[in-house]
C-alpha cells in the first residue's frame, strides 16, 4: 500500500537537507520509498564529491539505487554502531502538544521490518518528508509484516483488536506482496489511533507478527520540504 503526495521538488529539497548532516566517515542508514530515495541520490553526489561513507540499506530497492550512485555498503553485522538512518514515512504526526508528536507510521513499501531494525539501531534517526504526510493524528492502515502461515491467525487477532485486516496483494502478478523477508503483510485499519504506543505494544505480542509500521519514540527530528524550503521539527 504505497502511499502517494508531495511535489518532487518538495521531497528532493528534504533529501538534500538530510544529506548535508551526513559527515565524513558516517555509517549511514539508507531508507526506502521516494523521499528516502532522493536523500540517496544527494548523498551519491556527495561521494561523488569525495565524501567517505558507508550505507546501510534497508530494502532491494534502497540497495539497487545506492549501487548506482555509488555509495559503499555494509550491514549492521560488520560496524560498531550506525551514526544517523535517513527514511521517509507515510505518516507523521505533527503535535507538538500531543503526546504521539513525532510518531510515524511506515511500511507503503513493506520495508518497515528492516527500516525498524536499522533506524532503532542508529545515534539519529531523521525522517525526510513533505507536507502531505504530516497529520495531526495516525489514521492510516498500519502495516503488519507477518509469517505465511501465521497470517489468518493473526488477521483474527487484529479484528479482535477493533482493526479490519486486509492482505496487501501485488499489483502485477497473482497473489499476495512478498517483503524481502520472505512474508506477507496485512494492511490494519484502526481509525484514528489515539494512542499509538499502546497500539504498537499490543500488535508486537501477538505471535506471527514479524513487525508493523508504528514506529513510537524513535524518530530525532523531520525536515519537511515545501515549494519555498525545508522546515525542522525536533521530538
Amino acid at each position: 500500500m504505497k502511499t502517494e503526495g508531495g511535489s518532487d521538488g518538495a521531497k528532493r529539497r528534504a533529501g538534500d537537507r538530510a544529506a548535508e548532516a551526513v559527515e565524513d566517515g558516517f555509517v549511514v542508514g539508507l531508507g526506502t520509498g521516494s523521499t528516502a530515495a532522493c536523500a540517496i541520490r544527494a548523498l551519491g553526489r556527495a561521494v561523488d564529491d569525495g565524501l567517505e561513507i558507508r550505507g546501510i540499506p534497508t530494502s532491494f530497492q534502497a540497495r539497487k539505487l545506492a549501487l548506482e550512485v555509488g555509495i559503499p555498503l555494509t550491514d549492521l553485522d560488520a560496524v560498531d554502531g550506525v551514526d544517523v538512518a535517513i527514511d521517509g514515512a507515510d505518516q507523521i504526526v505533527d503535535a507538538p502538544d500531543a503526546p504521539a508528536h513525532g510518531a510515524l507510521i511506515k511500511g507503503g513499501g513493506g520495508a518497515h521490518a528492516r527500516e525498524k531494525l536499522v533506524d532503532s539501531a542508529a545515534d539519529r534517526f531523521v525522517v525526510v518528508a513533505d507536507p502531505s504526510k504530516l497529520t495531526d493524528r495516525l489514521d492510516n492502515p498500519v502495516p503488519v509484516e507477518v509469517l505465511p502461515d501465521a497470517h489468518s491467525v493473526v488477521a483474527d487477532r487484529i479484528r479482535e483488536l477493533d482493526g479490519e485486516p486486509m492482505l496487501r496483494n501485488a499489483e502485477r502478478k497473482d497473489g499476495p506482496i512478498v517483503t524481502d523477508n520472505g512474508n506477507l503483510v496485512l494492511d490494519c485499519a484502526f481509525g484514528a489511533i489515539d494512542d499509538p504506543d499502546g497500539l504498537a505494544m499490543q500488535l508486537s505480542r501477538l505471535p506471527g507478527v514479524v513487525e508493523h509500521g508504528l514506529f513510537v519514540g524513535l524518530a530525532d527530528m523531520t525536515y519537511v520540504g515545501s515549494e519555498d524550503g525545508v522546515d525542522t521539527r525536533r521530538y
